[in-house]
C-alpha cells in the first residue's frame, strides 16, 4: 500500500466475536497508516460502544450504517447473513456516508463482501484493498492481504482476484499491534522441557481441531498443564468444556 495515501476508508465487521477480530486487525493497520499521515475513517454496522471508544481515543472517524428492515441478506456466500443487509444495500449505504470525499484507498475486511460490493465502491476509491483468509469468493481489488500460513498459500487466490492485483501472503505480513512486538523483547529462552500447552484454533474452529488435539493428548498421556481457549460461538463448546473438566484441563471461553 502507498504509505503516503492521505484519505482511507475501512469497511469491516464488529457485530460478532469473529467480527471483533476483523475490527482489531483493521485498527492495527489504521494506527500504522495514521502515523504516516493518513486520515482514516471506519464504516461499521452495530459497533459496540467499547470499540467506538477506541476510535474516538485515536481521533478516527466512524460512520455507523443504519439498520436495514426486511433486508434480503441471503446470497450464495456462506457468511452472507453477517452483513445484516444485502451487498447492494450495504454498498449504497456506504457510498452515502462517504459521499463527501474521494478516497485513496477503501479497505474491506468482511466475510460477507465480494467483488459485487467492491466494484460499486470504485466510484469513490482510487484503489481497493481486501483483507481475507477464506479465499472462498471473487474480489475486485488492487491489493489483497492474507496473513495466514497455508500449504497452498500461493495458489489459493488464483482466479479469484484481477490479474493486476498484488498479493501479500503469509505470516511475514501479519498485522501485529505494537504491544506484541514489545512483549517479544521480554521473552526468555526456553529450556527445551515442555510443561505448559495452550490450545487455540480461533473463535469458531468450525472443523473442531480443538477436540482432535485434546483427545490426542489424553490418549498419549502427556504430563502437561493444558489451557484450552474457545470462543462463545464454538459449535462443540459444551463437549469441549466437559472433556476438559474430566481431564483436568483448564478451558477458557
Amino acid at each position: 500500500m502507498d504509505m503516503v495515501a492521505k484519505r482511507i476508508a475501512i469497511r469491516t465487521d464488529a457485530s460478532s466475536e469473529i467480527g471483533t477480530g476483523h475490527f482489531m486487525r483493521c485498527l492495527t493497520l489504521a494506527d500504522a497508516l495514521k502515523k504516516n499521515g493518513a486520515l482514516v475513517s471506519f464504516v461499521v454496522r452495530n459497533l459496540p460502544p467499547y470499540l467506538a471508544q477506541m476510535l474516538q481515543e485515536r481521533n478516527m472517524a466512524c460512520h455507523a450504517l443504519p439498520e436495514v428492515v426486511n433486508a434480503n441478506v441471503i446470497d450464495e456466500l456462506p457468511h452472507s447473513q453477517w452483513l445484516k443487509a444485502s451487498q447492494l444495500q450495504d454498498a449504497e449505504q456506504t457510498l452515502q456516508v462517504l459521499a463527501k470525499h474521494e478516497f485513496d484507498w477503501v479497505i474491506v475486511d468482511h466475510y460477507a463482501i465480494d467483488c459485487r460490493w467492491e466494484s460499486m465502491l470504485r466510484g469513490i476509491a482510487k484503489k481497493i484493498m481486501v483483507i481475507d483468509d477464506l479465499a472462498d469468493r471473487q474480489h475486485d481489488c488492487d491489493l489483497l492481504l492474507d496473513q495466514n500460513y497455508y500449504h497452498d498459500m500461493d495458489a489459493r487466490y488464483v482466479g479469484k482476484v484481477p490479474q493486476h492485483c498484488k498479493l501479500l501472503l503469509g505470516p511475514s505480513y501479519a498485522l501485529l499491534r505494537d504491544e506484541f512486538r514489545e512483549k517479544r523483547k521480554e521473552t526468555q529462552p526456553r529450556d527445551g522441557v515442555i510443561k505448559n500447552l495452550l490450545i487455540y484454533f480461533g473463535g469458531v474452529d468450525f472443523k473442531n481441531y480443538t477436540s482432535v488435539v485434546i483427545h490426542s493428548l489424553t490418549q498419549n498421556k502427556y504430563a502437561l498443564n493444558v489451557d484450552v481457549v474457545i470462543g462463545k460461538q464454538h459449535p462443540n463448546s459444551r463437549e469441549i468444556q466437559d472433556y476438559c473438566k474430566s481431564n483436568a484441563f483448564t478451558c477458557h471461553i
